[in-house]
């Protein structure tokens, strides 16, 4: 019991103390909200910085390209490109009979299977924590895996393997996963629109 609190309070305090720059500059960015300040009598019309930022564009999303060969590696890591308690890369597309291997770069890490968030018939997986794992997978469709004690943190993955027939399936599951998670509550979204 003592260990399982340790994994779950461990990443909390990492969090907490080794952040860094790059969760200071993050928070800066959310609290940043583009405003004009205007006293009576000034012209605040629409050439305004905020009527600029409403007018901008859309962000696009880049959408994930098949990975080569039959063979890949996904790892798993406290820190990488796209934040705390990730796996990197987070979103894959493979092909049917192609093997994905989970390496343990970091310590206090897993690959598990999200139940109700893989094609049906497709065979679930639960990786050892601190132990590489890797899978094969037959079953086409979109899988959604975790690390099992850094889910609260929204660490998560999707693999697309061939065509993503059950897409409508693991939006819907999605909401419920989401309501797992106490950061990065967006990961979720943003990795599925990336498909």
């Amino acid at each position: 019991m003592k260990n399982k609190i340790f994994l779950l309070i461990l990443p909390l305090c990492f969090l907490l103390l080794f952040n860094g720059k790059k969760y200071d500059e993050a928070v800066k960015n959310r609290l940043l909200v583009p405003v004009q300040i205007c006293l009576e009598g000034q012209d605040c019309g629409s050439s305004s910085q905020a009527s600029q930022v409403a007018a901008a564009a859309p962000i696009e999303v880049k959408k994930v390209e098949l990975s080569e060969g039959n063979e890949h590696i996904v790892k798993m890591l406290n820190s990488g490109e796209g934040g705390q308690m990730i796996f990197e890369p987070a979103v894959i597309k493979v092909s049917v009979g192609d093997t994905v291997h989970f390496k343990a770069t970091d310590m206090s890490h897993n690959s598990v299977t999200v139940d109700g968030m893989v094609p049906a018939g497709a065979k679930p997986w639960t990786g050892a924590l601190n132990s590489d794992i890797s899978v094969t997978l037959d079953t086409e469709g979109v899988y959604v895996y975790q690390c099992d004690p850094h889910v609260m943190m929204a660490m998560i993955g999707v693999i697309q393997v061939g065509d993503a027939v059950n897409m409508d399936e693991v939006k819907e599951a999605s909401q419920s996963l989401k309501s797992r998670f106490i950061m990065n509550a967006e990961r979720i979204d943003t990795y599925l629109s990336q498909l």
